[in-house]
C-alpha cells in the first residue's frame, strides 16, 4: 500500500501543504498520524477517492490508479466484447492495435501493463509480438495474454513468453476478471 506525507499530497493537488493539513483535521481526506507525532499519512486509494469526489484531476495519480491494456487484434467484435467488459471510466484504460507494428508503437507510447494478442492475426506475427516484448527488458513485467483460435489445429509453441491462454471462443467477462486478478498483483487498482 503507497502512502503519501502532506507535503506529497499538495504537490499533487497544487496546494500548500498546510492546506491538506486542514483536509485532514477536518476528516475530509482519510488517513492515519504516525505514532508518537504529528506527521499525517494518507494512503493512495483515500487520496484517489478524495480527488474523484472533488472533481480534482487525477494527475500523476492516473496512470498508477488505472490498468492499461493494449489488445492486438483485428477482430472488431472480440475487441468490443472484451472492452464492454472492462469498467473503462474506473479502473481499465484500453488501447488498440491491428498489426505487430502498430501493437509495438502503442506499447512503446502507452506502456500498457498487459498486452491481450489475439493469434488470429497470424499465428506467426502473434508469436513475434510476444517474442520482441519478451526480449526488451522494458515490457518483461508486461503480462502477454494470448487468444487462441479454435480451428482443430495444433497450437503447439513455446508459450514460456505468455503468462495466459484463452481459446476462442471464451467469455469476455472470465478474461475481464482473470484481468484484474493479474494486473492486481501487481497493482492496486481502484
Amino acid at each position: 500500500m503507497k502512502v503519501f506525507t502532506t507535503g506529497q499530497v499538495a504537490k499533487i493537488c497544487k496546494v500548500a501543504p498546510r492546506t491538506v493539513s486542514k483536509w485532514f483535521d477536518s476528516g475530509r481526506l482519510r488517513g492515519y498520524r504516525i505514532p508518537g507525532s504529528q506527521d499525517r499519512r494518507i494512503p493512495r486509494e483515500y487520496l484517489i477517492k478524495f480527488l474523484k469526489e472533488h472533481g480534482m484531476p487525477l494527475g500523476d495519480l492516473e496512470d498508477e490508479a488505472k490498468a492499461k491494456v493494449l489488445i492486438v487484434a483485428q477482430d472488431q467484435v472480440l475487441v468490443e466484447n472484451v472492452k464492454r467488459e472492462l469498467p473503462l471510466e474506473r479502473s481499465f484504460k484500453v488501447a488498440v492495435a491491428a498489426s505487430g507494428f502498430d501493437a509495438g508503437i502503442q506499447a512503446e507510447s502507452f506502456h500498457p501493463d498487459c498486452i491481450i494478442v489475439d493469434f488470429s492475426i497470424g499465428r506467426t506475427e502473434a508469436l513475434q509480438i510476444c517474442q520482441n516484448l519478451r526480449r526488451n527488458s522494458e515490457f518483461a513485467d508486461v503480462i502477454l495474454i494470448a487468444l487462441l483460435p479454435d480451428d482443430g489445429s495444433s497450437t503447439s509453441f513455446d508459450r514460456s513468453s505468455i503468462n495466459e491462454t484463452f481459446k476462442k471462443p471464451f467469455d469476455a467477462a472470465l478474461l475481464a476478471e482473470r484481468l484484474r486478478t493479474l494486473i492486481g498483483a501487481k497493482k492496486e487498482l481502484v
